[in-house]
């Protein structure tokens, strides 16, 4: 299953591009998408969630076109995008808010009801369900958006910088969730904290100001530290270094 952008042009204005005849091909089951803020990380998972449009190129799931007339439905289906904030909908509860998610992307509410109570207990949120969502804390919302995209069965989800602004322990939670989720279910998270990378991840995509500095395995992006790093911490962070402030 893939995800691809070919040929994509973007600017949010004439003076400046975000993405010029840009090329990216994400297919593995878990991939982090890392730099700095303002390498163009959330407008990527913008336009592959269909909340920006590309001046020019393709961006396609499984094949399926996201601006296509007849793709487009099957692709907005299929793929699932949770922002850094997750706003709380005002007098709904935790489950009818999740429940909602799947009925905006197209099921009867009976079965995105139905849907919502396994989703809910996939992240750890069913004794939560009564709650209004509007009272709950940053890292627990965050978990309601995630169990919104598994009520309708996406088979993609984008997350932009989901542990920003969580703490430590709020960190650790959500990433176990999502390595558990990523072995049914394909994920790309984008982040600027190296701290967020993991083993259990496929892949890490490095981007800088629209382009792609560098795409592989974690052990070889570990790599680029070189042999005197060992602590995982420090060799992440020395071989971010070497792709986004030197050169390889």
């Amino acid at each position: 299953m893939t995800l691809q952008f070919s040929g994509i042009d973007f600017s949010y204005n004439r003076k400046s591009s975000v993405f010029t005849a840009f090329d990216l091909t994400i297919d593995t089951p878990a991939t982090v998408l890392l730099g700095p803020n303002g390498a163009g990380k959330s407008t990527l998972m913008s336009l592959a969630a269909t909340h920006l449009r590309p001046a020019a190129g393709r961006i396609s799931w499984r094949g399926r076109t996201a601006s296509g007339r007849r793709d487009r439905t099957a692709y907005v289906k299929a793929v699932a995008w949770l922002p850094q904030d997750i706003a709380a909908i005002p007098g709904l509860t935790v489950r009818e808010q999740v429940a909602y998610a799947g009925w905006l992307k197209g099921m009867s509410k009976s079965s995105a009801w139905e849907a919502s109570a396994d989703a809910l207990a996939r992240v750890n949120l069913s004794d939560l369900a009564d709650r209004r969502s509007h009272q709950l804390s940053g890292g627990q919302k965050r978990r309601m958006g995630l169990a919104g995209a598994l009520t309708h069965r996406s088979e993609l989800i984008l997350l932009d910088e989901p542990t920003a602004g969580l703490d430590p322990t709020q960190r650790r939670v959500f990433r176990t969730l999502l390595e558990k989720l990523s072995s049914d279910v394909r994920v790309v998270v984008s982040t600027h904290q190296t701290e967020d990378l993991a083993e259990s991840y496929s892949h890490v995509v490095v981007l800088d100001r629209g382009t792609v500095r560098f795409q592989g395995t974690i052990a070889d992006f570990y790599s680029l530290a070189g042999p005197a790093v060992t602590d995982p911490r420090e060799r992440a962070e020395a071989a971010y270094a070497q792709l986004v402030h030197g050169e390889l």
